[in-house]
């Protein structure tokens, strides 16, 4: 059909032409999607400022050859708004979408998982449940791990042996045994990997309690995880606090 509806999430956008713009949703039973929003540039469109960064809508597209077509969109909720109040949870917003956008580069191929990951993600950000920098470092270890990236933040990365384990190897993939420890591991603060594994459980109690060092330590660690996996660098990284 050439037709279809979708909800999905803006991810990003880019100028085409004197008054148009390249959509890029994560949506949720079509995946990825690149679309042309035609004259949303124009003080006058209709939808144009439904379809910012963060905003997560209900929209119906055209099958083109190259690109789709947005033919109508509804907004459910602006989440750009909430963000863009606050510089952190803006930042750790930045961080979510554009990991997001990198992460699932398999256009049209649906990846519910991820969508549904993302819409939580920023939803808890609009909402301040907890502390920004903390949304986005569990968003990262759990998006990661779903594309089968996972962080070993308790047995050996390496030989699976049991632990708790001090060392730590991000290109190994967590925390290594003394067998296994590569040249160049760290000895991050056991509390950093505990709250890190309980991120990736989405165990909240006490997580934004923690000292700042160790959130800090916990971010980078889980940020550093995130780049070793992708081929680009995800800019926005550099802001997360």
């Amino acid at each position: 059909m050439k037709l279809y509806r979708d909800q999905g999430i803006v991810l990003r956008t880019h100028k085409l032409g004197e008054a148009d713009r390249i959509i890029t949703l994560l949506t949720r039973t079509h995946g990825k999607v690149r679309a042309v929003a035609k004259g949303v540039r124009r003080t006058k469109s209709r939808f144009g400022a439904r379809l910012e960064p963060f905003s997560h809508v209900d929209a119906q597209f055209y099958r083109g050859r190259t690109l789709d077509i947005v033919t109508q969109v509804e907004s459910v909720h602006a989440y750009g708004g909430e963000l863009s109040i606050d510089y952190d949870r803006y930042t750790a917003g930045a961080v979510i979408v554009e990991t997001a956008d990198k992460l699932v580069w398999d256009e049209g191929s649906p990846d519910v998982q991820q969508y549904f990951l993302l819409h939580g993600a920023l939803h808890s950000l609009a909402n301040n449940e907890h502390r920004p920098e903390l949304i986005a470092t569990a968003y990262l270890l759990r998006a990661f791990a779903f594309a089968g990236f996972e962080l070993s933040t308790r047995d050996c990365a390496s030989c699976g042996e049991p632990g708790p384990h001090a060392a730590f190897s991000i290109p190994a993939g967590g925390t290594v045994c003394q067998t296994c420890r590569p040249p160049g591991a760290s000895l991050p603060d056991m509390e950093s990997v505990k709250l890190l594994r309980s991120m990736l459980a989405g165990e909240w109690e006490g997580a934004d309690e923690q000292p700042e060092r160790i959130r800090h330590e916990a971010t980078a660690l889980a940020s550093a995880h995130a780049q070793w996996h992708l081929e680009h660098k995800i800019k926005s990284l550099a802001l997360l606090g």
